[in-house]
Order: C-alpha cells, then sequence, then structure tokens
C-alpha cells in the first residue's frame, strides 16, 4: 500500500514538471516581441515633422536678410532720386513756309527781331484790338523796311526763346503747348526748311538754372546743358537730329556753354573742382543731402575736335564766359546779385591760356564792376564802376590804363548797354529794358570823347554795330507814336536813323545781327 502510494506521487510529480516545463512558449512569445517593436517604428516616425520645426527655426534667420535690406534703402536715399537724361528726338516735324531765297539775304547783316501780338491793319488805329497770343520772327536788310520776311511764327508764350546762329541759318526755339504734348526745344534749318523738336522738355530751366542753346558759329551744331542723373552734362546735336553727343560725361556739374567764333573751342563752367562727382558712392562725391547745388564753377576749355579739357582759371565764376574774338575769352567773378560786394573783370587767352585781372592800374575805382562791353579786338573794355554812393562810366586798356571816364550819363544799375563798332574806334551808349533816359550817344574808342551827343526822341536802347561796321541799330520810344518801342537803325555816328518796324502793331523785340 505505500509502496502503491509511492508510485502515485511519483505519477504526480511528473505531471506538474511537464506543466511546468512550457518554455517552448519561448518561440511563441519572440514574435510577440516583434510587434513590440512597431511602437519604436512609430517613434522613429515621431522626428518627421522635426524638419517643419527645422524650418520654423531657420525663418529667424531669414529675418536677419530683410534687416540688411533696409540698411540698404538708407543709403543716399536715391535721395536725390536720379533724374532721368532727356531723351533727344526728331519728331513734330513740318515744311516751314520760307522762300528759299532768304539764303540770299542773308549773304549780308541782317536785323532778327519779333513782332509780339501784332494786329489787323485793318481797323483803325486808334481802337484797341485783342491779343492774337502770336509772335513773328522776321529778318530786316538794314536799307529796305519793306523787305523784311517772317521766318517764323510761335505762341507768344516763347517769348525771347529763339536763338539764332550766327550765320542766320539755324533757329533754335522753344515751344510751350497748352496741352503739353508738344512742348519742348524745336529747331529749323532754313537750308532745308524743316523744322522739328530735338528735345521733349518741359522748361529751359534745368537743376535750377536756365540753359540757353547755343550755336556753333556755322550754324552745323547746338550745344546745351541738360540735367542727367545726379549732375549736368553739355550735350553737342547737329541741327538735323543726328551725330548727338555727351561732350562733359562724368558725374560733375558741367554748363554754360559757349562756342568760341572759330568753332574750334567749346567754354564752359563746372563745379568738377569742388565736386568730382554727385553720383552717390564714387570716390569724391558730394552729397547732395548735406551740400548744396552749385551756383558756378571755373571756367574750362574744350577743344572740340581732340576732345581736351583744360582749365582756363581756378577763379569761381557765375555767370557764363564770353568770347570777343576767336582767342580772347573774358568773365568776371562775384555776382552783386547774391549779394557780393565787388565784381571783378578778366580776360583770358585761349592758346596760352594767361589770364589777367583787368582794373585800374592806379587802384582807384569802385569795387563793383558791371555791364563790360569789350573791344572786338580784346584791347579795352568799357563798364559801369559802381560804388556805394557813386558810379561812373569807365573806359579802360586792358594792362589797365584809363582811356576815359563819364560822369553825366547816369543809368541804374545793370542798366548800361554799350556796343564797340567792329573796328574799336567808336562805343555807342543807351539803356537797357526800355529805361534809356538819353538819346543817340556815341563816343571815340580811344579817347571817350564824344561824337554824337543825340536828344531823344527817339531814345537809345541796346545800341549795335553791324558786323561789317556799316550801321548801328537800338531800339528806341517816340512818345509822338503811342510810347512803344521800335526797332531802329542809323549810320554808324548815329545821324539819320529810320524806324524799320513802324508799320507793325503789338510790342517789339530786337534780337540783333545775324547773316553776312
Amino acid at each position: 500500500m505505500r509502496r502503491l502510494s509511492v508510485l502515485i506521487l511519483i505519477a504526480l510529480l511528473t505531471t506538474s514538471c511537464a506543466a511546468l516545463t512550457p518554455p517552448t512558449p519561448t518561440p511563441t512569445a519572440t514574435p510577440t516581441l516583434t510587434p513590440s517593436v512597431t511602437p519604436t517604428a512609430t517613434l522613429t516616425l515621431t522626428p518627421t515633422p522635426l524638419p517643419p520645426t527645422a524650418t520654423a527655426t531657420a525663418s529667424p534667420t531669414a529675418t536677419d536678410t530683410p534687416t540688411a535690406t533696409a540698411t540698404a534703402t538708407i543709403t543716399p536715399t536715391a535721395s536725390i532720386t536720379p533724374e532721368a537724361t532727356s531723351g533727344f528726338v526728331f519728331d513734330n516735324w513740318k515744311m516751314a513756309d520760307v522762300s528759299p531765297d532768304i539764303l540770299q539775304t542773308l549773304s549780308i547783316p541782317v536785323l532778327a527781331f519779333i513782332n509780339q501780338n501784332d494786329r489787323d491793319g485793318l481797323g483803325d488805329r486808334r481802337t484797341p484790338q485783342p491779343a492774337t497770343g502770336l509772335q513773328t520772327l522776321y529778318y530786316v536788310p538794314p536799307t529796305d523796311s519793306a523787305a523784311r520776311v517772317a521766318i517764323l511764327q510761335t505762341p507768344s508764350s516763347t517769348g525771347n526763346q529763339i536763338y539764332i546762329s550766327r550765320n542766320g541759318r539755324s533757329i533754335a526755339y522753344f515751344i510751350e503747348d497748352s496741352s503739353g504734348v508738344a512742348t519742348g526745344l524745336y529747331v529749323l534749318d532754313l537750308q532745308s526748311r524743316i523744322s522739328a523738336r530735338i528735345l521733349p522738355i518741359l522748361s529751359l530751366v534745368q537743376r535750377g538754372m536756365f540753359s540757353e542753346p547755343i550755336w556753333s558759329p556755322d550754324g552745323s551744331n547746338l550745344a546745351i546743358a541738360l540735367a542727367t542723373g545726379y549732375d549736368m552734362d553739355i550735350f553737342t546735336i547737329g541741327r538735323d537730329g543726328s551725330n548727338l553727343q555727351n561732350v562733359t560725361p562724368g558725374g560733375a556739374y558741367d554748363f554754360a556753354p559757349v562756342w568760341s567764333p572759330d568753332g574750334r573751342y567749346l567754354a564752359f563752367l563746372s563745379d568738377r573742382d569742388q565736386c568730382p562727382s554727385w553720383i552717390p558712392g564714387e570716390a569724391n562725391a558730394c552729397d547732395a543731402l548735406t551740400t548744396a547745388p552749385p551756383i558756378g564753377g571755373q571756367v574750362y576749355l574744350l577743344d572740340v575736335a581732340t576732345g581736351n579739357t583744360q582749365r582756363v582759371s581756378d577763379v569761381f565764376v557765375t555767370e557764363r564766359p564770353r568770347w570777343i574774338n576767336a582767342r580772347n575769352l573774358v568773365f568776371a567773378s562775384g555776382d552783386p546779385t547774391f549779394g557780393d560786394n565787388e565784381r571783378r573783370l578778366f580776360i583770358s587767352d585761349a592758346t596760352t591760356l594767361q589770364t589777367r585781372e583787368v582794373r585800374q592800374r592806379d587802384g582807384n575805382e569802385n569795387p563793383i564792376r558791371l555791364s563790360d562791353t569789350w573791344a572786338p579786338d580784346g584791347s579795352a573794355v568799357i563798364y559801369q564802376s559802381v560804388g556805394t554812393d557813386s558810379a561812373e562810366i569807365v573806359a579802360l586798356y586792358v594792362d589797365g590804363s584809363v582811356i576815359g571816364r563819364i560822369t553825366d550819363l547816369t543809368f541804374a544799375r545793370f542798366g548800361l548797354s554799350a556796343s564797340w563798332s567792329i573796328d574799336s574806334s567808336r562805343i555807342a551808349i543807351g539803356g537797357v529794358n526800355g529805361q534809356c533816359p538819353y538819346g543817340i550817344h556815341i563816343f571815340s574808342g580811344s579817347a571817350l570823347e564824344s561824337i554824337t551827343n543825340g536828344i531823344a526822341p527817339p531814345s537809345m536802347c541796346n545800341p549795335s554795330y553791324s558786323p561789317d561796321g556799316q550801321w548801328l541799330t537800338f531800339t528806341g520810344v517816340n512818345p509822338t507814336r503811342d510810347g512803344r518801342v521800335d526797332v531802329y537803325v542809323a549810320q554808324i555816328n548815329g545821324f539819320g536813323s529810320v524806324n524799320l518796324t513802324g508799320s507793325l502793331r503789338g510790342s517789339i523785340q530786337l534780337l540783333g545781327w545775324v547773316g553776312g
């Protein structure tokens, strides 16, 4: 019995061990763990959102770039937002109604004048007529007022903005169109009789300066100073719109060009000594935010054929220089209109570039010398000598020796106008702008002694001797003819004056001699 119990116990133990042995399930457990790795894989996917996070982190870095851009914007504020350079064109062209015979007329010196708001010749002269809003440019020989020729008709707003070449064959004029479409600078070539616009600019005022177009002596090329990006440059262009050139490229202000009588040189003013450039960022450039634009500069000489440019003098000048012959250039420093208490006169030799101040040798004169007019041969000058409480007219040789003084003709400041005859033997003296209190006065060029002492009327304004030395022209007022201004011509001593414009109505403005 006991033996049987032992056997039963052994059997039971064996069965229990079999039940506990299932380490066999271990392989089965392994597959169960593999799926557990799936969550791990899920963890691996979690970084996927990180790229956006990283991009977001980069965003702040990108924000720095705009910051740098802002700094660049502060640059001289394109402050001086560059002006667009006017583009030259050749449009609005038409044929001018001018007889080809005009070229024959120009073989001798003729007078150019403007007749503005001419009234019809049918009504009673005593009856006021409405203004026409037009003006006509005429050429008239000094010998025959009836032979005057109408050259060009423009709106009255053109005024004296008419610029004629020395030979009279090329004319530049400014038209202000009320619609703005046709406004600009035009040229008329009397050879081809073609008129056209070459510059669609709104005004001849460029960067605050009046920019007068200047013809070469033969009328083939026009020079004009124009606003460029940050400064001013001088351009030349043919009367037919061809051969456009910027003859003073660079960053400085170059302006007030004037051709020499032989066409070899262009004299002009430039501030390049003070401001080599006005272009932001360039070496030695002036900052337009802190530096005022120039009102003048030094006189320079450009050799048209070679392009070589030389400074004539270090004297600061605010007025356009002037040629008195092919060799001599004159200019002045100091400008009483800008508050200067002196105005000095200079003459320069274009060949040697030697410049000298012309003043009384004994130093006994007033500090302001106005309305200077030079002898054609460059030997002498006549001017108005003005002090705080005195004024006189002085004629002076360039070496400083006094030719003579006139104290009994009194003109307001800037109110004197004089002209030397072509041989420098005579000087005609008158007033300007209708302020002409005296009649015809002619003096000798060698001693300033009176030759003619005329009594008004007519009074004498803006006298001018003809290039051939045969005639004297001037504008005058005759109270017996309604007090208006007319153009007169006389012999070189002022005798035998004839009214050339008496048959016209409206106002008259003399432009001067052309042709010959």
